[in-house]
């Protein structure tokens, strides 16, 4: 109360007061406070100035406010800074407002309004706290005005209608609002209206949780809907959401909320409406998690869609839907369904525990999916069908009923570094349209690894299939697939099964360890296989031929080889295959050559088996012993710390292999390397023999090594660089990437970089494929450290570091004596005391070439000698092997 103010009292009786609050009103100025004793007024208020109405004493809402009539408002506001506190209002008419503010500005403080509704309109602002807002007819609170309103802790409850409704222009601000008990929708927002929700409960309404239509913007923060009979958030218009995720300025904002037991959608956008949800939870829901129709947009980041009666994520009409960082488990039919012509983009989402298939998607609509992990669902990890177009980048699909991957009619279909484990089925592909599958993997599947349908025509590109129950690839009659760079490994039936009339091209493929043949053609079929290695053909111990070729098939074989098997080759009567420069190893029944004068035997009864021509090929040196390859590490220069650090490794790796070997789990464990040190200190030559040593103990496949550095792993320009750095990784699969100087990829900044996205893609590679290859990052020690350090992703699987250390002058001596005897040189004890002395004084600066400076070294003095040897008339063959002190040079 200002100081000049008023204070009028208004009492059933006394002297100098009013006995109506009408008369005190009529008496005041703006500013002035109406004090009223406890007890009922049946009165018609018309405020038209800046007064306050607050009760004399006794407990709140002792003073009670009836309309004088039914048709009329108990309160009526047209001045600005109209306040009333404490009191109860209750109109005779739940169909009209029992407070109407058409002009100015109205604060209820801790007043109960009931028998009809609080609606504000014109430019009116209002502002209600801590009021209980009950028993009116259509809605509780209507604005519908431009200017401003605030809802402080307002109940509202017992509605034959909406909630609060939100319209025309106006700006809400509603905080701890709760609604309930209402048979309408719970909050409505239209119009061109903007609210913004905190920590406000919608509970029990008869229809929507929260609807907004129109142009509308609504951002809802830490707020619960539940118990709806309907959508939880229905939205079937709103204006554009704004490219920043965190604006309240447009669209549909929903952080942090709940939307539980809905009884139908949890989220329903429709129209042109734009949602987007952060890290909201779904749950419980009677229909689709979240649906999007129409033109409409929604996006879910961080969230979780739990346990929904029907798809947990629904797209249709031309919708877009996007999730990131998403978890949807438990739905009732599939987690994603797609059709009509919608766009879905889903990354790093997790779908699991789902009725249906996991991802449906169908008629025209499109799917991108990177980085998913699909599981345990009773249909098919992904199925696309009718028209549907299909992109898979990454992810992992495990434990599914059906397929993992199931492409039907006209879909396209393209997929890179999907991992599909265990299951019916691995991938089947019985589409029409366009397929590609590139460095997939399946492994452990119930039936086949990867089926091409009838008549289909994929392409297949450095896939991997191990340990299925029956074929590992099976190409379909009539099917004409184009297959390179592929492996089939472990299949307990046979490895590439090729129906009837069939007809693919097979190229660069491995089929090894098969439970039956290696190759089966069926009849009359046809293609090419070519550069395939077909090793191991009936390991569980029955006798099945490697290749078996059926009646009426004529296969051409280029450049193949067969090995470890009983038999190479059989034919049915009148098969007509081609072997061309083709031969067999390890073969106890061989009928194709296996050495350069033999030639193709023909299999008693079976008619031609086609040409045999000779190889090329020289016998592959035997296979490392442990034993060996510590006693070449032994024989090392120097390098005494790396040596201790690699037999401690080789110790662990042995153990774990034991415990695999009995069925136990290994302990956790990252054969990932960070090599420190200078040049010439042996690191490439460690990383060698360290992938050689992994191979013996079973730990990996070939043990074979790639050397990289950033010019081989980033790209020139955008698109390019993900690509390159796969097709890298992939020539290492099964033996160590080597990257020298790895902290190149960090060390330059701007737009044009791309040595980000090459750790990038190269960290997901290695979680996709953590047992196929070891990775050794290697660059000076300080450079290695910020590098390592500048990614969590690194620091987590580069937690092992080898420091080379300089070698000292003894070694290096040894480094020039090694060089000499491979090249038929000797070392007098003048020259080795010379050489001691001149790498003595030799600066141990940063870049020190260590080993490769004593090869230089030697290299120089071979040089030197050539010149003083030439100078002599009659030179002894003790003149031309003997190194002298003279040749050691003094600079290099």
């Amino acid at each position: 109360m200002t100081p000049t103010a008023t204070v009028h009292r208004v009492a059933p009786k006394g002297r100098g007061t009013h006995r109506s609050i009408a008369s005190a009103v009529r008496a005041a100025r703006d500013g002035d406070e109406i004090r009223i004793a406890p007890g009922e007024y049946v009165e018609q208020l018309l405020l038209d100035r800046a007064v306050s109405l607050l009760p004399e004493d006794g407990p709140e809402h002792a003073v009670r406010v009836l309309a004088a009539s039914p048709g009329r408002p108990v309160l009526e506001v047209t001045a600005s800074g109209v306040r009333i506190e404490g009191i109860a209002l209750t109109g005779q008419d739940p169909g009209q407002p029992a407070v109407l503010v058409g002009a100015g500005g109205l604060e209820l403080d801790a007043c109960a309004i009931s028998g009809g509704r609080v609606e504000a309109g014109g430019d009116a602002s209002l502002a209600l706290t801590d009021c209980r807002v009950r028993g009116a007819e259509l809605a509780a609170v209507h604005i519908n005005t431009t200017g401003s309103a605030r809802l402080t802790r307002v109940l509202v409850e017992d509605v034959e209608g909406t909630g609060v409704v939100i319209g025309s222009r106006a700006a809400v601000q509603a905080t701890e609002l709760t609604v309930r008990r209402v048979t309408g929708s719970g909050v409505r927002v239209r119009g061109g209206a903007h609210a913004v929700l905190r920590d406000c409960r919608i509970s029990g309404p008869g229809r929507s949780g929260l609807l907004v239509e129109d142009e509308a913007a609504v951002a809802a923060l830490d707020c619960r809907v539940e118990e709806t009979a309907a959508e939880g958030v229905r939205v079937l218009g709103s204006s554009p959401r704004p490219e920043d995720r965190e604006s309240t300025d447009g669209g549909v904002l929903l952080v942090r909320c709940e939307v539980l037991r809905t009884g139908t959608d949890g989220v329903a956008v429709s129209g042109t409406g734009d949602v987007l949800l952060l890290n909201c939870r779904l749950r419980d829901g009677s229909g689709p998690g979240v649906s999007a129709d129409g033109d409409s947009r929604a996006e879910l980041v961080d969230c979780q869609v739990d346990r929904a009666h029907g798809s947990g994520l629904v797209a249709q009409g031309t919708a877009r839907l996007t999730a990131e960082g998403t978890s949807v488990t438990g739905s009732r039919a599939n987690g994603l369904l797609a059709g009509d012509r919608s766009e879905v983009r889903m990354a790093t989402s997790d779908m699991t525990e789902c009725s249906f298939s996991a991802v449906h998607a169908c008629e025209d609509s499109r799917v991108t999916l990177t980085s998913c992990r699909i599981g345990s669902t009773a249909e098919h990890g992904i199925r696309a069908t009718d028209r549907a177009g299909l992109t898979v980048e990454g992810g992992r699909i495990t434990d599914c009923g059906l397929s993992g991957v199931q492409i039907d009619s006209a879909a396209d279909a393209r997929m890179r570094g999907l991992s599909v484990v265990r299951g019916r089925a691995g991938i089947t592909t019985e589409s029409t349209g366009t397929v590609v599958l590139e460095e997939c993997d399946v492994a452990d599947a119930e039936r086949a690894g990867i089926s091409c349908g009838t008549g289909t025509t994929p392409v297949l590109r450095d896939c991997r299939i191990t340990g299925t129950g029956t074929a590992g690839l099976v190409i379909g009659e009539r099917a004409a697939p184009s297959v390179e760079g592929c492996t089939v490994r472990d299949a307990a039936g046979s490895g590439l099964v090729v129906g009837p009339q069939a007809e693919p091209r097979v190229r660069s493929v491995t089929v090894a360890r098969t439970g039956k043949n290696s190759l089966f053609v069926g009849e009359k079929a046809r293609g090419t296989f070519e550069d395939c290695v077909f090793a191991g053909a009936g390991s569980d111990g029955a006798a099945f031929p490697a290749l078996h070729v059926a009646a009426g098939a004529a296969p051409v074989l280029r450049g193949c080889l067969v090995r470890d098997t009983e038999e190479d080759v059989a034919l049915e009567k009148g098969a007509r295959p081609v072997f061309d420069d083709c031969l067999s190893r390890d073969v106890r029944n061989p009928s194709l050559p296996t050495g350069a004068d033999q030639s193709l035997a023909a299999a008693s009864g079976t008619g031609t088996a086609g040409s045999g021509t000779t190889a090329r090929e020289t016998e592959a040196p035997p296979e490392d012993t442990i034993e060996d390859l510590l006693a070449e590490l032994d024989g090392l220069a120097g390098l005494d710390r790396v040596k201790q650090d690699v037999s401690s490794l080789v110790k662990l790796m042995r153990m774990v292999r034991r415990r695999e070997e009995m069925g136990l789990a290994p302990p956790p464990l990252s054969r990932h390397l960070v090599f420190t040190g200078n040049p010439g200190t042996g690191k490439t030559t460690i990383a060698r023999l360290y992938g050689r040593i992994l191979a013996a103990v079973g730990l990996l496949e070939r043990g074979h090594l790639v050397e990289a550095d950033r010019s081989a792993l980033v790209g020139e320009y955008v698109g390019h660089t993900g690509p390159k750095t796969t097709r890298l990784f992939q020539q290492a699969r099964g033996g160590v990437l080597f990257i020298d100087e790895a902290y190149s990829l960090t060390q330059y900044a701007g737009s044009n970089d791309f040595g980000q996205e090459a750790i990038a893609t190269l960290l997901k590679l290695m979680e996709d494929h953590r047992d196929d290859v070891v990775v050794i990052v290697a660059g000076y020690l300080k450079e290695m450290e910020v590098f390592v350090r500048s990614n969590p992703g690194l620091a987590s699987r580069f937690n092992r570091t080898l420091l080379f250390e300089d070698y000292g002058s003894a070694e290096l001596v040894s480094i020039v004596e090694h060089q000499a005897a491979q090249h038929q040189y000797e070392l007098g004890p003048a020259t080795r005391e010379s050489l001691t002395t001149r790498f003595d004084t030799m600066p141990r600066e940063r870049g020190f070439g260590n080993g490769r400076t004593a090869r230089q070294l030697f290299q120089a003095m071979t040089e030197r000698q050539a010149y003083r040897v030439a100078e002599l008339p009659d030179a002894s063959e003790s003149d031309v092997m003997t190194l002298r002190p003279e040749d050691i040079p003094r600079t290099l």
